[in-house]
């Protein structure tokens, strides 16, 4: 396998990437051939799905004000689109990559251009696809450099993508089906850190490659840490070493200390490492959490790799590793404690929360169920009569699958595919944190009904949103990441319990909130955010844990045009296919 391999510090541009100077910016060219490969990991092979036989994929190396230009080469027997996680797509939501939102998916044997500007986004996103739960294995950094080099904290030696995610032996289309069906028992055999397990995981005594970490004594080096799981959330240390955390979603941060970072699916987060121990070898470990029972338990996740002095001998001098000392898996406080202390770095033209809202809107985030078969009566508490699915405000996102909604809203087709009627709250207020409601029950048996819609939201351009994500404990008290295509947002605050607006409104930092685009709704928490619709389009906001975007927890929003050709979608570019000419017909 043609993972990332053992430890380059500074990343370069595959073969296949070309930059062409246009002044001052440039326009930087990939070509991504997807296509299968056979891995062997823990005595088994295992099919799985990759970008030009690589897993991560490759990095896109890019500066602020740069064109990017991908050709995509789908030669998989299933269509998947690439999304840019994170990148603004300011007038390009044509290239945004969300399948049947802003397109329908490349065919097999077919091939998509996708164009696209970065400006104003300075430091790490990420890609990676966008249909079912291929994205496990089809992703790559982004790395987002700024125009004139500077950086407001000291120039690292050298900066390393480290893409945390899972290794599946399970086909990911299988996997996909069964969580269509409600079903979500199945779990990945492994965390992965650049795509290998580490030496914690082995067959027939043969441990798994890990990554390694090759540093210099004294020098600082720059980790962009990215959560491409499915699943899970980690808590990433390295034995002997402390970060200073400095930006996330390619938007700097108020430096702070800190040994452990916490990244949830979606999220990027930049940290400074500094070589200052004394030199040898120090274990590096990535470790899912999860909540305790009676939500339902999954597998212990976690990988392990190296961070390696120079001048040291291979067996460490013959002394033992250290190995840092993780919380508790079930401890989720540490996540809590860890978002919180986030805050942005204010510099002009980007860092003013808006004063007023113009619309405001309660969003719970929670599971419910229904009754197979399309009856209107059925036993619920998680029996074999019912579907288990997400919902946000008690709705159910019901994906299209031979139509693109951008499409359809840009036509002026919107009938009978697609209403814009996402409720603004709840439609029955109550206790949304009440551990109770997590099964076995009874309480969360009133409930649980629910019903699949396509319910948008519509925007007028140059409006202030602000959105409080509620997660409940209805049938699972999982935390949510969630994340919002085309935008960054200030997060105002985060909470436990359920949100009080007499009293949580007055702490909403208004001087310095982070900006992201992906917010970690802490498990039986809130969290606040507020944006402006500047962005005219239509953009998915979603939960980023696989399987509840694959069962309902999600919603697009719909942003009206501005008042100029400047603030106002342009049509679709050259290179974009309709979905007629995807192979796909529409209803």
């Amino acid at each position: 396998m043609a993972a990332m391999a053992a430890p380059v510090l500074c990343m370069a541009l595959v073969a296949l990437a070309a930059a062409v100077s246009i002044g001052e910016a440039a326009v930087v060219e990939h070509t991504f051939v997807v296509h299968e490969m056979n891995v062997t990991h823990l005595c088994n092979t295992t099919k799985i799905y990759v970008v030009n036989g690589q897993f991560p994929g490759p990095t896109l190396d890019v500066t602020d004000g740069d064109t990017v230009v991908v050709r995509v080469a789908n030669r998989l027997d299933h269509g998947l689109t690439i999304h840019w996680h994170g990148v603004r797509q300011i007038r390009s939501c044509w290239a945004d990559g969300a399948g049947f939102v802003t397109e329908c998916p490349i065919p097999p044997g077919g091939d998509h251009t996708y164009r696209f500007n970065l400006t104003g986004q300075v430091g790490t996103l990420w890609w990676h696809a966008h249909v079912t739960c291929l994205r496990a294995t089809i992703n790559g950094a982004i790395v987002v450099r700024p125009k004139d080099g500077r950086y407001p904290f000291p120039a690292p030696a050298g900066d390393v993508p480290v893409l945390i995610g899972e290794w599946w032996q399970l086909d990911l289309l299988e996997l996909d089906r069964r969580m269509a069906d409600g079903n979500f028992d199945d779990n990945p055999l492994s965390a992965t850190i650049n795509g290998k397990l580490g030496d914690l995981s082995n067959c027939s005594g043969a441990p798994e490659e890990s990554l390694v970490l090759d540093v210099v004594r004294g020098e600082t080096y720059l980790l962009r840490i990215v959560n491409t799981a499915l699943f899970s959330e980690y808590y990433f240390k390295v034995a002997g070493h402390t970060f200073t955390v400095v930006g996330a979603d390619a938007n700097y941060l108020t430096p702070f200390e800190t040994d452990m970072v916490t990244v949830a699916p979606g999220e990027a987060i930049d940290v400074l490492l500094t070589a200052d121990a004394p030199p040898g070898h120090y274990h590096m470990v990535a470790l899912a959490n999860q909540p305790p029972e009676p939500d339902l338990q999954i597998p212990l996740f976690v990988s392990r790799g190296l961070v390696r002095y120079a001048g040291v001998r291979g067996d460490n001098n013959g002394l033992p590793v250290p190995v840092p000392l993780m919380p508790d898996q079930h401890n989720t406080m540490p996540s809590y404690y860890f978002h919180g202390n986030l805050t942005g770095l204010a510099y002009p033209g980007r860092h003013r929360v808006p004063a007023h809202v113009d619309e405001r809107l309660f969003v719970t985030l929670g599971l419910g169920s229904l009754c197979r078969g399309g009856r209107t009566a059925c036993k619920r508490r998680r029996s074999n009569e019912t579907i288990v699915v997400a919902t946000m405000n008690n709705v159910s996102f019901h994906h299209p699958t031979t139509t693109a909604l951008l499409e359809r809203y840009y036509d002026g087709a919107s009938e009978g595919v697609y209403t814009e009627d996402f409720p603004d709250n709840p439609p029955r207020p109550y206790n949304y944190t009440n551990r109770d409601l997590i099964p076995p029950g009874p309480l969360e048996e009133a409930l649980e009904p629910t019903f699949k819609a396509t319910k948008l939201r519509r925007f007028r351009y140059n409006t202030s949103v602000e959105i409080v994500f509620q997660s409940t404990a209805l049938l699972q008290s999982d935390s949510n990441p969630m994340h919002l295509h085309g935008y960054d947002f200030f997060v105002l605050a985060q909470g436990l319990g359920n949100f009080n607006p007499k009293r949580d409104v007055k702490k909403f930092n208004y001087h310095n909130p982070q900006l992201r685009n992906t917010v970690q709704v802490p498990r039986t928490g809130w969290a606040a955010v507020r944006f402006v619709t500047d962005n005219p389009g239509m953009w998915y906001l979603h939960c980023h844990f696989e399987f509840h975007i694959a069962m309902g927890m999600a919603t697009a929003f719909i942003v009206e045009n501005g008042p100029t050709p400047e603030t106002s979608l342009p049509p679709p570019p050259p290179e974009f296919k309709r979905c007629g000419a995807n192979g796909l017909t529409q209803p």
